[in-house]
């Protein structure tokens, strides 16, 4: 049976994700508290993963009932921030300047997140994706591999690549809890899949190894022409704005509709 198995949402961007039981869905038609917080520099550019390794350093949780954001850096105590206080505000983005060693100020942005596909929604991916993907590096576990590509929705009771078919022409759409879910595009990969989400060192010789592995299992009921190269994966999925405002949970079954 087709379900959602797990929800992940990533309240400061570029850092770690936290596992919710179910999440709304904001008029923006992201999920509530993905990408909420982001720290952008002097130019106005976000900070995130692709621009630095240093992401990998931090272990970091917050709590959404309370908005408390816990950061455990490599070398020193824990740290404790309140994202609802504006001077803790303050003082994280004085923290996260120094430990990054640049100017830095933490922006919110409740209604869609920051995001990088601003007219898109959520991220979507089977759990037999991440185990077929782990099956391709020796000692590669299923859980670096989702901590790796960062997808919001995983759906389980599926065969893995089951998300490629949901773009293309004439391609269905799916829905949970009767939450509707329009495939837009699959998912080209950028440099921090590569990367042990552990330590940040570099896998060797992944993205040659992905993108063979990724052409051979390619599976047949998806559109190829919707695909502009291999090394792609996870699909970026829309909400209409009618489905906005409700409210997906873990256990919610999935079936595919026109």
């Amino acid at each position: 049976m087709a379900q959602i198995e797990r929800l992940r949402v990533y309240p400061l961007k570029g850092l770690d994700g936290i596992e919710v039981s179910n999440a709304s869905v904001l008029e923006g038609g992201t999920l509530e508290h993905d990408r909420e917080f982001a720290l952008f520099d002097a130019d106005g550019d976000v900070l995130n993963g692709k621009r630095t390794d240093r992401v990998h350093a931090l272990e970091t949780d917050f709590d959404p009932a309370i908005g408390v954001l816990n950061v455990q850096p490599p070398d020193s105590d824990r740290l404790e921030f309140d994202l609802e206080s504006e001077a803790d505000r303050r003082r994280a983005e004085t923290w996260f300047g120094e430990f990054f060693g640049e100017n830095l100020t933490l922006r919110r942005e409740e209604s869609l997140g920051f995001v990088d596909r601003r007219e898109m929604g959520p991220s979507v991916v089977s759990t037999a994706t991440l185990t077929a993907v782990a099956s391709w590096f020796e000692e590669m576990t299923v859980d670096s591999v989702r901590r790796r590509l960062r997808a919001n929705v995983e759906v389980s009771g599926v065969p893995a690549f089951w998300e490629d078919r949901f773009v293309g022409d004439g391609a269905p759409a799916f829905q949970a809890a009767g939450v509707r879910f329009e495939g837009v595009t699959p998912c080209g990969r950028c440099v921090v899949p590569e990367r042990d989400p552990d330590t940040g060192e570099p896998t060797p010789g992944f993205r040659e190894r992905f993108v063979e592995m990724r052409e051979r299992t390619f599976p047949e009921w998806a559109d190829s022409d919707a695909f502009e190269h291999y090394y792609t994966l996870m699909l970026i999925a829309s909400i209409p704005a009618s489905d906005r405002g409700s409210t997906v949970a873990v256990g919610d079954q999935i079936e595919i509709v026109e």
